[in-house]
């Protein structure tokens, strides 16, 4: 399955990030801890240029702390961006960021000019919870489904800094069908979009490979299930998600599976590593180079015909 999902406001919003650039002196995207690759707009790198870039790591009392040590390593070391890994339970956390913002910057505090930091992030990462944590009072609405944010709002959350809010953002081709799949399992993905089946079918066998241990403690196991139909049906059999005749009902099964990692009652759980999206971003390109290759095939055979 290959999820798209790309509604309206999100084109519009794109084009206005690209407007508003020029004014912009930093970026700060938020990312969702438990998939720091995944959740990147790979737009936002071509867009902002030589702009300094802050990566906050949101949601990371939900994510494997081992794991976002390493996110937070790879992103400064390959991408040359500084990080933060945050939760909305810590705000002191958070208030780091304002001074982090005039590190980067330190000529603009010395002029006493303001500071113009553009926030971006896809759809249901905190990003909204986090503009009012830093501001000290409601301005964003949050909620927890993707897309709260409709329009693009300005913001002065004192220290000198003015936030430049924009709607999440999804690009429109989930070209890597993981990335999709990992978008839909966190919740960035509207759930009326997606296949509760697919997605839950994709996380048990993530948990079966990854945390083996944090499944045997949630369900009390003695051993880890060996493919994700047991797993499904090992959870079906506790939640009495039955059918008649016995049959587990998958759809139940699914929304609870994916209610329990998204609320990190399985765990800390972090569905992605550096070193899987090497090996996916290779993958990818090899299915590109195919694609090409095809694509070119044909234009050779149009032309062949053409003659």
């Amino acid at each position: 399955m290959l999820i798209q999902w790309y509604p309206g406001h999100m084109h519009k919003a794109s084009k206005e990030v690209k407007a508003i650039l020029p004014q912009v002196d930093l970026v700060i995207e938020v990312l969702d801890a438990r998939i720091p690759f995944s959740s990147q707009n790979p737009m936002l790198s071509k867009l902002r240029g030589d702009k300094p870039c802050i990566k906050i790591l949101n949601k990371s009392d939900l994510a494997d702390p081992d794991r976002t040590q390493q996110w937070q390593a790879f992103l400064e070391r390959e991408q040359g961006v500084k990080t933060l890994a945050i939760t909305s339970d810590q705000p002191e956390r958070t208030r780091q960021l304002p001074e982090l913002c005039h590190r980067m910057l330190p000529n603009r505090q010395e002029s006493n000019r303001l500071l113009t930091a553009l926030i971006i992030g896809i759809p249901n990462v905190g990003k909204s919870t986090l503009i009012n944590c830093l501001a000290g009072r409601t301005i964003a609405k949050t909620g927890n489904e993707p897309a709260i944010t409709k329009h693009q709002q300005r913001i002065d959350i004192g220290n000198g800094i003015i936030l430049l809010d924009t709607p999440g953002m999804l690009w429109p081709n989930l070209e890597n069908k993981n990335t999709g799949y990992r978008l839909a399992a966190t919740g960035a993905i509207k759930d009326t979009a997606i296949d509760h089946d697919d997605i839950a079918y994709f996380v048990a066998e993530m948990l079966i490979q990854e945390y083996p241990d944090l499944v045997k403690s949630r369900y009390q196991l003695e051993t880890c299930p060996r493919s994700e139909t047991e797993l499904l049906g090992v959870i079906g059999k506790q939640r009495g998600c039955l059918r008649a005749g016995g049959l587990i009902d998958l759809d139940k099964v699914a929304k609870i599976l994916l209610q329990e990692l998204r609320a990190g009652t399985l765990g800390r759980i972090t569905l992605e590593t550096p070193s899987m999206m090497t090996e996916e971003l290779a993958e990818l390109e090899i299915i590109r180079a195919e694609k090409e290759a095809k694509k070119k095939a044909r234009k050779e055979k149009w032309k062949d015909q053409a003659t």
